[in-house]
């Protein structure tokens, strides 16, 4: 996929990794669309991005249900000038809690954030990038996807989903020129996560690393498999972790 005159859309792209990666997209000559529900986050990074003399539009939306997700789209490919060439599924909820404690609304609220929204976004866009000859998504996915973590069996539920769409999508598409990969984080030190406190230096400490991420280590791997520097990379997994889920 040639860099310049590509655009890239993201999904929670006003904060966090999200924002990282967008800034990391936006310097190799990519527009990037950034999506997110608070406007004036989306304004700083927008001027961020272009202070720096990068490309970028905010989309405003509250994803979570298939019409969401497709105005989305539409609007995506109305200013990537008719085409979406990387998509980045980033957006997320990550809550913690007993199984028995899980409301239904809380449950459902997961999986359409973290599951419904990349699904119907692949839907849409995947197909169009499949008629280009190319394109490249990157789903967002977390290491405690791939063993047991007490309190944690929604979010991980919904990201081990991700897991396995990563690899039927890389079945479904690559074969047209779409290659699909995922990033799988270990605990990261961002604004959503600083509501866990010692949590998240106590679960970081769990890895040969033994301390958290930050935004932009994690931004490095989607980078790279968003961008032919993977171009022989179909249905993979990156495991960004600090090692967690090696040993």
């Amino acid at each position: 996929m040639a860099i310049h005159s590509s655009t890239a859309l993201i999904t929670g792209g006003t904060s966090g990794i999200g924002r990282a990666t967008a800034r990391k997209l936006a310097k190799l000559g990519i527009h990037v669309l950034v999506v997110g529900r608070n406007a004036k986050r989306g304004d700083e990074t927008l001027s961020e991005i272009r202070a720096a003399g990068g490309k970028a539009d905010f989309i405003s939306a509250d994803l979570g249900n298939a019409s969401s997700t497709r105005e989305v789209a539409k609007r995506a490919i109305e200013l990537g000038s008719g085409h979406v060439d990387i998509l980045i599924n980033n957006a997320g909820i990550f809550p913690f809690g007993p199984t028995d404690q899980t409301t239904e609304d809380e449950f459902d609220r997961v999986f359409s954030l973290n599951v419904k929204t990349p699904y119907f976004l692949v839907g849409e866009l995947a197909p169009l990038m499949a008629k280009r000859g190319n394109g490249a998504i990157v789903n967002v996915s977390t290491m405690v996807a791939d063993y047991g973590v007490s309190g944690m069996s929604l979010y991980g539920a919904s990201k081990a989903a991700i897991n396995l769409l990563t690899k039927s999508w890389a079945a479904e598409y690559g074969p047209r020129g779409v290659r699909v990969n995922a990033v799988s984080p270990g605990p990261t030190r961002t604004e959503g996560t600083e509501v866990m406190g010692e949590g998240l230096e106590q679960l970081a400490l769990q890895a040969p690393a033994g301390r958290p991420a930050t935004a932009d280590e994690i931004a490095e791997a989607i980078v790279f498999l968003a961008t032919d520097r993977s171009s022989f990379i179909y249905g993979a997994k990156l495991a960004v972790d600090g090692g967690r889920t090696a040993v």
